[in-house]
């Protein structure tokens, strides 16, 4: 596994950044694996997969992760608020670090992402696929 660190800056979006990084990188296959810092505000959309929550309010990265290439990002993140309290959701633009973001993305080998339509749950969904050669 080829590994990438990365600090994202005060004012740079949580999801735009991971996207353009994967880009730039040309990311076939990776994941998450470790990411800390804080937001200004927090966007996540709900498990209905429809309603997509602001919080205005500054609060700790407790946990992100999911799957991530230069095709498609699919994240779930968790937030602790000032109080304490704990909300997560599905990873959408609109969370805007605050002071720092420390990211750690880790590049499988061997593997290529890609998106297919599934008509059972109406969404664009993972496909994992081999890499040529592997």
């Amino acid at each position: 596994m080829k590994s990438y660190a990365v600090r994202l800056r005060r004012g740079a979006d949580l999801m735009q950044s991971i996207e353009e990084f994967c880009v730039k990188n040309a990311i076939k296959a990776g994941v998450v694996l470790s990411a800390v810092g804080c937001v200004s505000k927090g966007r996540v959309r709900d498990a209905s997969g429809v309603t997509i929550v602001d919080i205005d309010e500054h609060m700790e990265i407790v946990s992100l992760m999911g799957t991530v290439s230069e095709k498609r990002c699919h994240l779930h993140v968790s937030f602790s608020k000032e109080d304490l309290s704990v909300v997560g959701g599905h990873l959408v633009v609109g969370n805007i670090i605050n002071t720092t973001c420390e990211l750690v993305i880790g590049e499988l080998e061997g593997y290529v992402y890609d998106v297919e339509f599934d008509e059972e749950t109406g969404y664009k969904e993972l496909i994992i696929r081999q890499a040529d050669g592997a």
